[in-house]
């Protein structure tokens, strides 16, 4: 009889590392720990805590019988409540671009009884929303924050907190790597880039300290930020503006925006949630058009932020900004 494997061994009294976080990756396995975990504040390893539900879910108002579409499935937390609140006889379109994380949420989503009849998901960009869609829907959402699964994992190359390779793709079978988008940059178009995609006040420094120490690893890029007079938040920013670059996220943005009012039904509802100023703006100006034109009855002219006792309960909440639309009825 084959005997069972032992877990991984790691350093110390508790894991540190993303991959020996086992109890951690196997919730439903070790609920109480995962729960202790959330109780803190934080979020646990492989899992990701959707930011703002109760406020998606009153701006969106589903109803039973309609059709969504979460263009940004990710974890599917939103998506898990959009689904509950449209049944019965309403169905949604889960898109995602990440072909690690997408089978993962799906098989999470069956589970919790959701079957092929009500639930679909496509392996898509949003960009390209209007192409996916077999007809106009009653609501739209969009979440641009990074998953916390993706955030984490230092194989993904999103997290400075450990090595790991200096990646940021969203799909990572696609397209080419933060390493080597450095690698074909001068000074001032780096310098250029961290300005337009992070507000970084100290672009040009931070620029050429990169390009003198060329780096492969996310730790290493830190380390060259601090070196160049840069802290926590300069570090945060410089991953920003790359992750934006590599996964072209406001051109795709860009180009949801525009063909949105095509994807919604008369009087359908339309919400994205962003995580950065160059995102809300973009968001901000393309509602208020619409509602300028008469695409859009009806748009949100303040944000909508999360509430005091979320942002206590999940920090990473604390940067993102709700806003909505909806569909003229002719």
């Amino acid at each position: 009889m084959e005997k069972p494997k032992r877990r991984q061994r790691y350093r110390g009294k508790n894991p540190r590392h993303f991959s020996e976080k086992y109890k951690e990756h196997e919730a439903e396995r070790y609920a109480a720990d995962v729960a202790r975990v959330l109780a803190r504040g934080r979020t646990p390893a492989g899992m990701h805590r959707p930011i703002m539900v109760r406020e998606v879910m009153e701006v969106l108002a589903p109803q039973p019988g309609e059709f969504v579409v979460d263009c940004t499935l990710g974890y599917g937390g939103h998506a898990a409540a959009l689904l509950a609140a449209i049944q019965p006889g309403g169905r949604l379109i889960g898109v995602d671009i990440d072909p690690i994380e997408l089978p993962k949420t799906e098989s999470r989503l069956r589970k919790l009884g959701f079957g092929p009849d009500v639930f679909t998901v496509q392996r898509s960009n949003f960009a390209g929303l209007a192409r996916l869609l077999p007809e106009p829907a009653d609501v739209v959402f969009a979440d641009l924050g990074v998953s916390s699964m993706q955030m984490d994992n230092p194989e993904r190359g999103f997290t400075y907190k450990y090595d790991g390779p200096l990646d940021l793709r969203m799909n990572p079978e696609r397209g080419r790597p933060a390493a080597v988008l450095l690698a074909r940059l001068d000074a001032a178009a780096l310098a250029a880039l961290l300005v337009e995609n992070a507000d970084e006040p100290n672009a040009d420094r931070i620029a050429r300290a990169i390009l003198q120490a060329p780096v492969s690893t996310t730790t290493e890029l830190a380390a060259v930020v601090r070196s160049a007079g840069g802290d926590d938040d300069a570090v945060r920013r410089v991953f920003q503006a790359l992750r934006i670059a590599v996964n072209d996220e406001f051109g795709a943005l860009d180009e949801f925006l525009r063909n949105l009012p095509l994807c919604l039904k008369a009087g359908g509802r339309a919400a994205v949630l962003t995580f950065h100023s160059g995102e809300d703006r973009r968001v901000k100006k393309a509602f208020q058009s619409g509602e300028r034109e008469g695409v859009y009855s009806e748009v949100a002219h303040e944000i909508v932020r999360p509430s005091t006792e979320e942002l206590r309960a999940n920090p990473r909440s604390r940067s993102a900004k709700l806003r909505w639309a909806r569909a003229a009825l002719h």
